[in-house]
């Protein structure tokens, strides 16, 4: 039955290697779970509503992904478009947020249509193999940047925008955690050269492990003021679902004349909201499977219709239980470097996203500096990418390191690849290297898109 549905042997995979692959990456996701709730409830949402949503949007998004394209991609409600959705919409224009849950559901629709009639599937294969090759390269070092984020290793700084943690300040919460993160690195890094099965998995739990006695020998003091919370389950179980019914189906009981009111503004949000998980996702896909080698002769990813439809049904999906956009997960890529090929890895971690519902108040226990170390080598691990790239080809490597630099510095995928699809086209063209490049029509399309909305949009 599972080699029927998901053909493991033709993918050179077991059923062992695929829940493991599952598990990893939901350990990596798992913050999502904590984070999520915190950002969409500044909208005026209800925080445990939201993390039950959370939770089953995470979930079926990833079944789809499993059954529709067996390939293992977790979806869970993406980050900055969770900040823009509280942030952007509902604080910055005043919109309600349930008007803002239709915007969502609008352009899920929107997405729906674009992959019954090939338009993303058309947009992803029409990007050059260089720029593939850059994208699973800067998502490596954007990931990696989120890693030592969450870990509290860089932070703020007034004079240089960001520095490493001066581990006396606040020592027994950040400073101790930060330090937990670093000894999880390592501890990663040893059983990966030891060749150590679920090695990622298993860092993650010893730097959690190693928290909680930290914290019961008084080594490691909790500080909420700080972001650093008990690492000590306090409960294990929740079966409290009733919260889901004040964001479930909301998204239908709005108020259509704040709509029509200003209807130029519900058009770009609804656009904005599109464009970044468009480009967020494409670029998760293109990152993810060229570092699993998925990818075929042509740089083109099999099936990707079906991955590309499992996550617009998504998003539609979490609007109408109350979340924003549900998009494929570049934490994906842990569970692709611990072995995961097939569809069964996405049916173990969204089975986990399931189980979550339950298992919650346990699930959001796991500090984020445990989680990060496996960011971090994740990060390591796709920026291998690098060397497929001809750095001999100024046309080719010029747009490829920009493209890598942005993510990171911009903190947002799809500027990395707005800025690697201008610029590559651009400087192809100028140097009369468009028809050598064999640029298609829809690179010039893109670039211009993307031109006119750093002109046009806020």
């Amino acid at each position: 039955m599972i080699e029927k549905l998901f053909r493991l042997k033709d993918n050179n995979t077991n059923v062992k290697t695929e829940v493991l692959a599952g598990i990893t990456t939901f350990m990596t996701m798992a913050y999502i779970l904590a984070v999520n709730p915190d950002l969409l409830s500044v909208s005026g949402m209800d925080k445990q509503a939201v993390l039950l949503a959370t939770a089953l949007s995470a979930a079926i998004g990833t079944f789809l992904m499993a059954f529709l394209a067996n390939y293992p991609f977790a979806l869970a409600p993406g980050m900055g478009l969770n900040a823009y959705f509280s942030y952007s919409v509902c604080i910055g224009l005043g919109v309600d947020w349930r008007v803002a849950l239709f915007a969502v559901l609008v352009e899920g629709i929107i997405f729906i249509v674009m992959s019954l009639t090939n338009v993303r599937e058309a947009i992803f294969n029409s990007i050059p193999l260089t720029l593939k090759h850059a994208v699973s390269a800067g998502i490596g070092l954007f990931i990696a940047f989120i890693g030592f984020q969450n870990a509290k290793i860089v932070v703020n700084d007034d004079s240089t925008l960001l520095t490493y943690q001066r581990f006396t300040d606040n020592f027994r919460s950040v400073g101790v955690g930060a330090i937990l993160a670093l000894i999880g690195v390592l501890v990663i890094g040893v059983l990966l050269v030891k060749k150590v099965k679920g090695g990622i998995l298993l860092g993650i739990f010893i730097t959690w492990i190693l928290g909680i006695i930290a914290e019961l020998t008084n080594i490691y003091i909790p500080n909420p003021e700080v972001g650093m919370y008990s690492v000590v389950p306090s409960s294990i179980i929740s079966f409290d679902f009733s919260p889901l019914g004040k964001t479930a189906g909301q998204v239908f009981s709005i108020d259509f004349s704040q709509i029509s009111k200003d209807i130029l503004s519900f058009i770009t949000v609804v656009f904005a909201f599109l464009f970044v998980d468009v480009f967020d996702t494409l670029g998760t896909l293109i990152g993810v499977s060229s570092k699993a080698n998925m990818l075929d002769e042509n740089g083109k990813l099999p099936r990707i219709k079906g991955a590309l439809f499992a996550d617009s049904l998504a998003t539609c999906a979490g609007a109408v239980l109350g979340t924003s956009t549900t998009t494929t997960f570049v934490e994906s890529a842990s569970g692709v470097t611990e072995g995961g090929r097939t569809g069964l890895t996405a049916l173990t971690t969204g089975f986990l996203f399931l189980i979550s519902v339950i298992f919650a108040p346990l699930f959001l226990t796991i500090p984020s500096f445990a989680t990060a170390p496996a960011l971090i080598v994740v990060g390591f691990y796709m920026i291998g990418s690098v060397a497929k790239i001809n750095f001999d080809d100024m046309a080719e490597a010029i747009p490829a390191f920009l493209t890598i630099a942005t993510m990171p510095f911009a903190y947002s995928i799809s500027e990395g690849i707005a800025i690697g699809v201008i610029s590559y086209t651009v400087i192809n063209l100028i140097t009369g290297k468009a028809k050598e490049k064999k640029i298609s029509v829809l690179m010039y399309i893109l670039s211009i898109l993307f031109i006119c909305k750093y002109i046009f949009l806020k």
